[in-house]
């Protein structure tokens, strides 16, 4: 896999917290500990999202005027209209 880089700022205390992380043993550096908390933002957030999907499901129909799809996305409009309820 390609890799690029993105710099971030931290306040000293997160960064001493990812050293502290690192110095662990678990990962090998504080890129990679960073890499898997995305990972697992990640994972978190498609989870949540197939949990929203399945309850839309089981919810019953849900109508969505084709405007407020184009104007807020599928996913956001889906999500609305499943919150509302």
């Amino acid at each position: 896999m390609a890799m690029t880089s993105l710099n971030i700022s931290l306040p000293e205390a997160l960064k001493d917290y990812v050293e502290g992380q690192v110095a662990t043993g678990d990962w090998g550096t504080p890129s990679e500990y960073v890499r898997e908390l995305i990972r697992q933002d990640k994972e978190r957030r498609l989870g949540d999202l197939e949990q929203e999907l399945i309850a839309a499901v089981k919810g019953g129909k849900i109508e969505l005027p084709v405007a407020e799809i184009r104007r807020k996305g599928l996913v956001s409009a889906l999500r609305d209209r499943t919150r509302r309820r």
